[in-house]
């Protein structure tokens, strides 16, 4: 194991204890300082993420990537906003979750705790950072971060500042700390450092979750790529479902809760799919179609099966038509990554079926799939997406960094 990771890990877990016994209070307070830094100190954040763009463009890095790579004073802000709302969110940490008194006396109770170290993999999304850092913290957890090559400086910069608030305030600067090496052999390192971390949580492509997966000797919470379907029902309000399409394919195509397919039933795709692609032409985006909505606009690119299980990334979708709700949610359910799914219908029953059958960790009637995230839910920032289905799914905030023990008071109780 490399020295480097080795001094990490044991820097980490004295920083988690240290955090795990903090107050609200003290905590809230550097919540507030690191928040503040980071709007104060946006020009320097803003030049080393310069240096990560402008590498990024020379290395061909496409538009969607940039997009997620790029930090604006705008998204600073944003960034320091996330941190605000966890100070208004209560403290997870020491909630008494149950307690009852055993026919021997013992009263027995389940407390909430921290869950220690957690290990972060992400790419080129330098939010994260902060992300990462206010909620462990608020949560009485210490992270080690692993981001990505192409935001670098952008990572660095970024854990400068938090760790000079923390410093600040006489608190533990390791409580978040950055693995600056750009190696991959110590990120497949850092996959096996069970010794120290207690969960590793990877962010990014489905590469990189397959891998983190596969190597991991460290617990690992699946993050995973969104492909995200939007069902316009035959009872669809067809301007409704064009507003919400065109918002969840282009408000920002980089994103894992982006729509990348659509499904339409044939009542309606004559009437829906010109009017879609009509909308979408205004962002000029490629439309990949099966064989019936072909027969409807024929000037359209033909779809292959491989796209109904692609996450784009891009300004292209697909379209399969289908005869049936039903076909529509074997559908959905075979493609997609258990993300986030919407159905556009004026119809109860078609909603609720939508609602209890379709497997995914979101599941929307009449809204965009772009809400699928830890800020818009009320969580703060959040750590990541969970498609997975044990301990944590959907948007991960304070509660899905958390675990629990037991914590039992007796009278000299012995067992017989």
């Amino acid at each position: 194991m490399d020295e480097m990771l080795i001094k990490l890990g044991e820097n980490a877990v004295k920083a988690e204890r240290e955090l795990a016994i903090l107050n609200v209070t003290v905590k809230n307070d550097a919540l507030k300082a690191t928040a503040d830094a980071l709007v104060n100190r946006a020009d320097e954040i803003i030049k080393a993420n310069e240096e990560d763009v402008e590498n990024a463009k020379k290395n061909g890095m496409s538009s969607a990537l940039i997009d997620r790579l790029l930090l604006t004073k705008e998204r600073i802000e944003g960034m320091a906003e996330g941190l605000m709302q966890l100070i208004s969110l209560p403290d997870p940490i020491g909630e008494v979750l149950s307690m009852k008194k055993t026919a021997g006396g013992l009263m027995i109770g389940k407390k909430r705790v921290p869950l220690g170290v957690i290990g972060i993999i992400y790419e080129a999304r330098p939010n994260v950072t902060a992300d990462a850092f206010g909620l462990c913290f608020k949560s009485g957890n210490a992270c080690i971060l692993k981001g990505g090559s192409d935001a670098i400086n952008s990572n660095k910069k970024i854990v400068e500042v938090i760790k000079d608030a923390l410093k600040s305030l006489n608190l533990n600067e390791n409580s978040i700390q950055l693995i600056e090496s750009t190696d991959r052999e110590i990120t497949k390192q850092f996959m096996k450092m069970n010794k120290y971390v207690d969960v590793l949580i990877p962010r990014g492509s489905a590469r990189l979750i397959k891998t983190t997966v596969e190597e991991s000797t460290v617990p690992v919470i699946e993050t995973g790529s969104g492909n995200c379907h939007v069902y316009v029902d035959e009872f669809a309000d067809i301007d409704m479902a064009v507003n919400i399409i065109y918002n969840a394919k282009t408000q920002r195509i980089g994103v894992c809760n982006a729509c990348e397919s659509l499904v339409i039933h044939k009542k309606v795709l004559a009437e829906a799919l010109p009017k879609i692609a009509a909308k979408l032409k205004e962002k000029n985006v490629e439309i990949r179609c099966d064989e019936e909505a072909l027969k409807v606009m024929p000037e359209l690119k033909a779809a292959t099966e491989e796209d109904f299980y692609t996450e784009y990334l891009d300004y292209i979708i697909s379209v399969k038509s289908v005869d049936s709700i039903e076909e529509a949610i074997e559908h959905i359910n075979t493609h997609n990554t258990k993300h986030s799914e919407a159905i556009i219908t004026k119809d109860y029953s078609n909603a609720n079926k939508f609602l209890n059958e379709i497997d995914a960790a979101a599941v929307y009637v009449n809204a965009s799939t772009r809400f699928t995230d830890g800020f818009e839910f009320g969580f703060g920032a959040e750590i990541g997406i969970s498609t997975q289905k044990l301990h944590a799914r959907g948007p991960m905030g304070l509660n899905e960094l958390t675990t629990s023990k037991y914590i039992i008071y007796g009278e000299g109780q012995v067992r017989k």
